[in-house]
């Protein structure tokens, strides 16, 4: 007989497709990954093909299965992904046009006009959340004006998750923790608003019936079974969002713990077991019931280390730029970066800003240059800290997740950055830990939430900040700051002025 011992965790991620698989003490067992491309067609777009996506798991999973696991061993799957996406399907599941992820801001005159004809007042009682172009709700209105082709043969918008989840189980679902892409979601009930649905121009039957992130919406059908090597009638939950997940992952369950997120995207989530919105920032469903997240989400994460690996070429390794930036005296001798390489998102809103660096001479090196995008990286998260401590939720002691939290140096300066400990724990699997903890919960191999983080999640190590280095980056976040006030104006005139002969 054939006992069930493991978990499995699937994350749609912004460039990669990770699937990991954990004993039920949360220790991975063994995990894959297989990158996708972005695809960025016109300025201001930002696109993915979702069949990339289950082409990416189904790779990422044949070799999982035809390696140390045996798939009928894994007693139930969850999903997560990223945010914003707006997977058009039509009735047969087929997906109709590439999808717009959170990085896309073609829908911004859409958001103008949501805000003229319904109020920013009236959107934000109601859904908790700014409008802005990167959500899914303007995209979703954006497809209706420029590819009424495709919109009408729409049948239902699905998230990243979602999309996966369907793949594998056939099941048309959306969880509770990506409702807030939608500006039409009421996120103090949880489910969606469909009378300002219809006045906004949406057609509720568009929207999939939502789904508690830890509920059982599926098995594991016979055709994803031989396309993934998945033993089919297994479990999946409706998964959820990857912040959330990771969130969940890095053992943040309780009122202001708090998440600092290093994946591709940068940020932090603060847990809270009441409803507390603020425009400048981001509020979401905790994928655990009953608690809410308060998040600064911004686009220069771990992927501004990324990006600069990739213009060298990628002649050098993340633990090598690490190791430079180390060499490198707190402040970059004066060499400053916006992180905005994509537009920014919280607190500042602005899809016209730009990635600056300020404080180039023959001096700087590319030790500098890797330093002080570690530094302006910290510099935004320090940002949505302050402007969650001005909301009502100071946050106290972080909890660091992604890919970044690995490098030393950059947890330690974000700690001296914000002036506040971070606590490290399995961070690069944070986030599929997450998803494997709600299929746990829900195929009952944990007796509740706070069981399965007691089981599963443990500290690695704490950076306690520098008061020395503290003093030092007080300077340099000031100096920050004031950069981009006093370039956004030209930003934006750039940004206005692209396609004038």
């Amino acid at each position: 007989m054939v006992i069930e011992r493991y978990l499995l965790g699937i994350d749609i991620g912004t460039s990669a497709c990770k699937a990991v698989v954990f004993d039920f003490d949360g220790k991975p067992v063994i995990q894959e990954n297989q990158n996708y491309p972005v695809r960025y067609p016109k300025p201001g777009w930002a696109e993915q093909d979702p069949a990339e996506w289950w082409n990416a798991v189904c790779l990422v999973l044949q070799k999982i299965t035809s390696g140390m696991v045996d798939p009928a061993e894994i007693a139930a799957i969850g999903v997560d992904g990223q945010s914003w996406s707006a997977v058009a399907v039509d009735k047969t599941g087929e997906v109709l046009c590439p999808t717009p992820i959170w990085m896309d801001t073609r829908a911004a005159e859409i958001c103008e006009r949501l805000e003229k004809n319904f109020g920013t007042d009236r959107i934000f009682e109601i859904c908790g959340n700014p409008v802005k172009p990167s959500y899914t709700l303007p995209k979703v209105l954006w497809y209706q004006e420029n590819y009424p082709q495709v919109f009408r043969k729409t049948d239902k918008i699905l998230q990243s998750n979602g999309y996966v989840v369907y793949r594998m189980t056939g099941e048309i679902t959306q969880d509770v923790s990506q409702g807030y892409g939608w500006q039409t979601f009421d996120l103090r009930r949880g489910q969606f608003d469909t009378a300002l649905c219809r006045e906004m121009g949406i057609d509720p039957s568009l929207l999939p019936e939502v789904f508690p992130c830890h509920a059982i919406v599926g098995k594991v059908t016979k055709q994803a079974s031989s396309e993934t090597g998945l033993r089919d009638g297994v479990p999946v939950v409706a998964g959820g969002l990857d912040a959330a997940c990771g969130t969940l992952g890095a053992g943040v369950l309780h009122d202001r713990e708090t998440q600092e997120q290093g994946g591709q995207a940068g940020g932090m989530s603060i847990c809270l077991t009441e409803y507390k919105a603020d425009p400048r920032l981001i509020l979401s469903h905790h994928v655990a019931p009953g608690r809410w997240l308060l998040q600064g989400g911004t686009v220069g994460g771990g992927g501004a280390l990324r990006w600069l690996r990739e213009i060298l070429g990628d002649k050098v390794s993340f633990e090598d730029l690490s190791a430079e930036a180390a060499k490198i005296p707190p402040g970059s001798d004066g060499l400053v970066f916006l992180p905005y390489l994509a537009g920014e998102r919280s607190p500042i809103w602005d899809e016209h800003a730009k990635g600056v660096f300020f404080g180039l001479d023959y001096g700087k090196t590319q030790a500098h240059v890797a330093r002080a995008v570690m530094e302006g990286v910290a510099f935004s998260l320090r940002h949505n800290l302050e402007t969650a401590e001005q909301a009502g939720a100071a946050a106290h002691t972080l909890k660091a997740m992604g890919g970044a939290a690995n490098s030393h140096v950059w947890t330690q300066i974000k700690a001296d950055v914000t002036g506040k400990p971070i606590h490290v724990p399995a961070a690069d699997t944070a986030t599929t830990l997450g998803a494997a903890m709600l299929a746990g919960v829900a195929a009952g191999v944990y007796a509740s939430f706070d069981d399965a983080v007691r089981q599963t999640v443990s500290i690695k190590r704490t950076h306690e900040p520098n008061p020395e280095n503290r003093r030092i980056y007080d300077k340099g976040y000031k100096f920050y700051r004031e950069l981009y006030e006093k370039l956004k104006d030209m930003m934006n005139r750039e940004a206005g002025s692209q396609g004038e002969i």
